[in-house]
């Protein structure tokens, strides 16, 4: 996620600069052919048609940025629901191994997360927090994440069996892993679910139409000038393309993705604090970049 108040034109430039680079070749193309040709080019009604681009694109970047902030909301709710559990470990499991041992998986559970959204192994981070056995459990699943629920899930149940807490007490963290579920439920439904096809091909395929047309319409105004300014006005339109193209997929890694490293960085020093022990730093953001 890129962090600061204004937006960086050099980063906007990196995205497009291969279309934007094929665009402003046309439009030379244009201009040479207006000049040396003997044909006047037909007038076009780019404005109506730039509006209709215009209604396309901030419907889908609107679609796109709800499925952003739906993700951010859920890891929000994942990191509420690592604090609950950490707190009621805490205060309601009597001190012994089986606390820190759920606390130790739940950190796990956040970078597995983190790990299967992005297409990574979450290995090493399970064995660093968990140890060599919840990491060797894990590796059996298929779905990593679910398996230390589980394993969790499992450790409760036993306390419940030696007598450590009451059924009452079980249901409290069970109701905490319920959230936790749930948060993890719709994360993969994020991640598994595409935009329809519509949304793409209809924004992309009319943009980069638009985006033809432009110079046609301009070069009898603006003449020599028609590269500059057609290629600034489709600049404007490409950019909004990719930013709807980017928000799309809000775990694919990228600078404008959710920050999930962060995010497990933020669950990790918070619950290794509640076990007396001294967590990591924040991490701070690389290149004007948070991850």
């Amino acid at each position: 996620m890129i962090v600061g108040a204004r937006p960086r034109l050099q980063q906007i430039i990196l995205e497009i600069w291969k279309p934007l680079t094929i665009l402003f070749a046309w439009d030379v193309a244009v201009t040479i052919f207006h000049r040396y040709m003997p044909i006047k080019e037909p007038a076009l009604p780019v404005a109506l048609f730039g509006t209709a681009i215009a209604l396309f694109l901030g419907f889908r970047t609107n679609a796109a940025y709800a499925r952003w902030w739906e993700a951010r909301t859920l890891w929000g709710a994942l990191i509420n629901a690592s604090r609950s559990m950490a707190r009621l470990c805490r205060n309601v499991l009597p001190a012994g191994p089986e606390a820190e041992a759920i606390v130790l998986r739940q950190i796990s559970f956040a970078h597995a997360m983190r790990c299967r959204l992005r297409g990574q192994d979450p290995t090493e981070d399970i064995e660093r927090l968990a140890g060599k056995e919840a990491a060797e459990v894990a590796a059996e699943r298929t779905n990593r994440p679910n398996a230390l629920l589980e394993d969790m899930s499992r450790i409760v149940s036993g306390a419940r069996t030696d007598g450590k807490i009451d059924t009452i007490q079980q249901s409290l963290f069970e109701r905490v892993m319920i959230d936790i579920a749930n948060a993890q439920g719709g994360m993969e439904r994020i991640k598994n679910t595409p935009l329809p096809s519509g949304f793409e091909f209809m924004p992309n395929f009319f943009t980069r139409l638009f985006c033809v047309l432009l110079p046609i319409s301009l070069v009898e105004t603006l003449d020599l000038y028609t590269p500059i300014g057609s290629t600034l006005i489709g600049m404007i339109f490409l950019a909004a393309l990719r930013i709807g193209q980017d928000l799309t997929d809000p775990f694919a890694n990228t600078v404008h993705d959710v920050p999930l490293s962060t995010m497990c960085r933020t669950i990790e020093i918070d619950l290794l604090e509640s076990l007396g022990r001294k967590g990591p730093g924040p991490l701070p953001p690389v290149a004007g970049t948070q991850w």
